[in-house]
Formats: C-alpha cells, sequence, structure tokens
C-alpha cells in the first residue's frame, strides 16, 4: 500500500478492484464465504474520504487506506450482528464495537465482516447454514480453514485485505491464522477492547488482529491496545509499547521450550522445521532454556469448564428459544456445557490461579515459551460437511492443545508461519510472553518471519492492487 502513499494508487481504486473481487470470490466453485456481508456503497464511500484525505496530505493513521474486514461476532453498522447465526442480529446495526470504532477513527476501510463458526463453538469454521457456508483455505479449499474467526484468516490469506479482527477464547485467532498461513495476534486478556462483541466467555476471549505479516500486526495492534471505559477488564493495564521490537538481532533474550510439546507422535509438531525454527532464533543471539510446563492434562481440562460454562450460561435463553436453528456441533457442545456443576467451575478456577502462578515463575527466567502453533494441518472438508456440519471432539482438542494455556491464564500469543507440509498446507509456530509483554512477541516474530525462505503463493489468492 505504499502506492497509496506515493500517489501512483488512490484508495478508491483498490475499493473497486475489492469490490470486483468480493463478487468473483462469492461466485468461484467452491465460493471462497469468507466476508459474508458487505456494502458496496459503504466500501466507496470511506475509500473517497480515504482518497481526499491522501489528496490533502492529512491522513489519519499508517492505516488509512488500508481495507479491514472484522469478524462477524462485532458489532458493525451497517451490517447484521448476527455471530454465525441464523437467528441473531435480525435488524442492520446501529452501534460499533469499538475496534470497530477505532478502526474507522485511523481511516481504515472497513470491506465488510467475516465468516465465523457458529457462536465461536468450534475450531474448523464449519458452518453450514444458509446465511454463511462453509469458508475455503485458500491454499486448499478442499479444507477447513479453523476457526472460529474463519472467514478472517480466509479473507487475509486469499489477498482481499491484509488486516482482519477475530476473537480468541480457545485459540479462534491463532489457529485458522496457521491454517490459512498467516500472522495471527492473541493479545493479553483485556489488552484490546472487546465492547460491542457477544459476550460469549468473559474471561478466555481475548481480540487480536490477523495479518500478512508480523508489522501489519505490530501497526494494528498500536492503534487499538489501549484501556476502553466501556470494557472493564483493561482499564489498569500498562501503556501498550513496541519498544525494542526492531533490534537487529535476539541477543539478551531467553527462549523457554518444553521439548515434550515437539514430541507429539503423528504430528506436525515432531517437524524437522520446528526444531530449525529454534536454531535459527538461537543464530540471531537468543539463549535456549528448557522448561517444564506443569500440569497441562489439567489447564486443557479446567479451559473447557470454564469456556463452556460461561457460553452456556450466556446462551441459555438462545439454547432454549432456537435450538432448531442452531447447527448440530452448537447443540451439541452446548448440551454437553450444561453437565458441568458450579463445584466443576470453581474448581477450574482455582487450576486458573495455580497455572498463573507457575507461568509467574516461568517468566522469571525466560522472556517467552515457543511452541508449534496447531498439531496438525488444516483438515480436508467432506461432503457431508457441507450440508449437516462437522463434530469431531478429537479434532477440537488437537487443534486446541498448544492454545489453551494463553486464554486460561490470559497471557499474549504471537502465530507466525514458517513452512509447508508436504502436502503444502501452511505449519506455524506460536510465541507467548508474560502478561502486557506483547513487545517481546512482536520482536521474535518478525524474526521468524526471516525464516521462512519461501512464501507460497495461496491457489485463491486476488491482487487487490492490479
Amino acid at each position: 500500500f505504499l502506492s497509496c502513499r506515493s500517489g501512483k494508487l488512490t484508495p478508491s481504486q483498490v475499493a473497486k478492484n475489492i469490490i470486483a473481487m468480493l463478487e468473483d470470490s462469492n461466485k468461484s466453485t467452491p465460493p471462497l464465504r469468507a466476508i459474508v456481508q458487505w456494502d458496496q456503497e459503504q466500501i466507496m464511500l470511506m475509500a473517497k474520504a480515504s482518497t481526499a484525505r491522501y489528496r490533502n496530505k492529512c491522513t489519519l493513521s499508517y492505516l488509512d487506506g488500508i481495507p479491514v474486514c472484522l469478524k462477524e461476532e462485532f458489532k458493525v453498522v451497517p451490517y447484521h450482528h448476527r455471530v454465525g447465526t441464523v437467528y441473531l442480529g435480525t435488524e442492520p446495526e446501529t452501534e460499533d464495537a469499538t475496534v470497530a470504532k477505532k478502526l474507522r477513527e485511523a481511516g481504515a476501510i472497513i470491506i465488510g465482516v467475516s465468516n465465523m463458526h457458529e457462536l465461536g463453538t468450534g475450531t474448523t469454521g464449519c458452518n453450514p447454514n444458509r446465511y454463511h457456508k462453509i469458508p475455503r483455505n485458500p491454499y486448499k479449499p478442499n479444507h477447513f480453514t479453523g476457526g472460529s474467526s474463519s472467514g478472517s484468516a480466509a479473507a487475509v490469506a486469499a489477498g482481499l485485505c491484509p488486516v482482519a479482527i477475530g476473537t480468541d477464547g480457545g485459540g479462534s485467532v491463532r489457529i485458522p491464522a496457521s491454517f490459512c498461513g498467516v500472522v495471527g495476534l492473541k493479545g493479553t486478556f483485556g489488552r484490546i477492547s472487546s465492547h460491542g462483541s457477544l459476550p460469549l466467555s468473559y474471561s478466555t476471549v481475548s481480540v487480536g488482529p490477523i495479518c500478512t505479516s508480523v508489522a501489519d500486526a505490530a501497526i494494528v495492534y498500536s492503534i487499538l491496545a489501549e484501556p476502553d471505559p466501556l470494557y472493564p477488564y483493561g482499564l489498569k493495564q500498562p501503556k501498550a509499547t513496541l519498544s525494542g521490537m526492531c533490534a537487529p538481532d535476539l541477543k539478551g533474550l531467553k527462549l523457554g521450550v518444553d521439548w515434550t510439546f515437539f514430541k507429539v507422535p503423528d504430528a506436525v509438531c515432531a517437524l524437522p522445521v520446528l526444531y530449525s525454527a529454534v536454531e535459527h532464533l538461537q543464530s540471531l543471539g537468543a539463549s535456549v532454556v528448557e522448561v517444564s510446563l506443569p500440569e497441562m492434562e489439567e489447564v486443557r481440562v479446567a479451559h473447557a469448564i470454564c469456556i463452556l460454562s460461561e457460553m452456556r450460561d450466556f446462551l441459555q435463553p438462545d439454547f432454549n428459544k432456537h435450538f432448531q436453528e442452531m447447527n448440530l456441533d452448537t447443540r451439541a457442545n452446548l448440551a454437553l456445557a450444561s453437565q458441568f456443576t458450579a463445584l466443576d467451575y470453581i474448581t477450574a478456577n482455582r487450576q486458573r490461579t495455580r497455572s498463573m502462578r507457575f507461568l509467574r515463575e516461568i517468566f522469571t527466567t525466560v522472556n517467552c515459551i515457543l511452541t508449534p502453533a496447531v498439531a496438525s494441518t488444516a483438515p480436508r472438508i467432506y461432503e457431508s460437511d457441507l450440508l449437516t456440519g462437522s463434530s469431531d471432539l478429537s479434532f477440537t482438542v488437537r487443534s486446541m492443545r498448544f492454545m489453551q494455556l494463553g486464554n486460561f491464564t490470559g497471557i499474549p500469543g504471537l502465530v507466525v508461519p514458517i513452512g509447508y507440509s508436504t502436502a503444502g498446507l501452511p505449519i506455524s509456530f506460536q510465541v507467548m510472553a508474560k502478561w502486557w509483554d506483547e513487545a517481546v512477541l512482536l520482536r521474535i516474530g518478525l524474526k521468524l518471519e526471516q525464516f521462512r525462505y519461501q512464501t507460497k503463493k495461496p491457489s485463491i489468492y486476488y491482487n487487490i492492487l492490479s
């Protein structure tokens, strides 16, 4: 988008390209289904305003004129706030979520709202209902995008926009970013306001960007990360900073690695590319410290109890009134959640306190924790999934394996693509840091980007600048 700054290309010209490509993406076979609601008039209004600002040399931010989309979980004027369902958002929205408002104030061009797993209840992105359909992985259209921020990752990977906003309660930014070969940042719990998104799980969900690069993620983070009077969980946060992000090396950083995470049989975790990525970071001056992350099985179970109990509590009226309108896997997950007791929830939160204490001790010895991103590549879409959806509990558990610690304890996490499987599907790496230290994630993420010697163009890709 340097072309806009040089005057060679205007945001209005880019917006016209995007509109044509949005039309094409949903007419293709199979349809991409990344953006599920968009409005040509709205897009052009924002683009014309940005074009005028460029002409008058009074741009609002680095995001001025940049196309972005937001997950349908957020309220965005004038779209329907459906949250992946057929029964919510019956009227167009009249008020923006905080992140949508901040993006508008930064001059970004909101191209629409993106597809998502219904009510955020799964990690495949499979949503066969009539308003959404199944978004396709741009690298292999017969594979899932991951979820629940499925359309956000697909839109960025397919080139429709370089920035998308998602939410992450159990890997819902990082899993689709990993499966679609793009960068995904889950901020510290409370760092970015989630006011104006459906409060499905109040204690596990963080907001974060999905972007084409770590630098893009850093820019979006710097604009969105600040206290919001309408969102109580982030009011006392320290000021967001990108200090040291562009340091030429990683000297002085201690990288914590629990090697058991890299030795899961028959999984992506065991691939040599992940070990090579660690060696690459070492070659830049960082030291690797072996750490042990205790009670990870307890974390996995406790996180599941917390997120499902909170979702079931919030969605109890929907479950009673709109059960027949929900996808089959949503019904099953919410029915499962009803089996947890108050004692289960209290015990799970005691585990959260223990796990946070363990992490505080670990972060006195290391600056970050390195793990594989997801234990598998994007799974295949079968014909039956198009009609009835997909419910595979073993896959859900496997996909969240390295994600849950961040959601359960609130620490930030960044996933960066580092290579491809033999089938050509993206493989990513995850970095987690202590609370509020997103800057160190971005510093390490920039170096991980340099490790990937080749970036393959997805089979579905739109060049919005041409």
